[in-house]
């Protein structure tokens, strides 16, 4: 449920329509096209899920290490909520590369935590590490361009 709240707020929040604000930003030439961004999002919202969801289910950790896994795991929820609204509704590419940066290290840190719960877990958010060291050379090339 916390996984498809932030994607229908970060969603509302995220306008690239044609005469946007980010639709007259230069962008890299190594930007993707738009619907690769809702297909990426929405595979990596099911991994984060379901990742979740293993690590709550496990019979095998204590109840303290899998609420301080999944403490983690909220914490780089907000951040990733946080960072499309910087971005997206505030309109600070510079402040959103801090973010996501923090991001980054959350979504490490949750994955090691799950790791030592479920090793699944934690590779299922492998592909989220991938997309956001994407996403952040793709802010960077933003704001320098802008």
């Amino acid at each position: 449920l916390a996984v498809a709240v932030v994607a229908a707020v970060g969603g509302r929040w995220t306008d690239t329509a044609p005469g946007s604000w980010y639709d007259g930003l230069d962008k890299p030439w190594f930007t993707p096209p738009g619907w690769v961004f809702g297909a990426a999002w929405s595979t990596l919202y099911l991994l984060m899920a379901v990742a979740a969801w293993l690590v709550l289910r496990s019979h095998t950790a204590s109840a303290g290490r899998q609420m301080a896994a999944i403490a983690l795991y909220a914490t780089q929820l907000a951040l990733n909520l946080a960072w499309t609204w910087i971005f997206f509704a505030r309109q600070h590419p510079g402040w959103a590369l801090v973010d996501l940066a923090a991001l980054f290290l959350a979504v490490l840190a949750a994955a090691v935590a799950f790791a030592r719960i479920r090793r699944v877990a934690a590779a299922l958010l492998v592909p989220y590490l991938g997309w956001l060291a994407f996403a952040a050379a793709l802010n960077v090339a933003i704001l320098a361009a802008n």
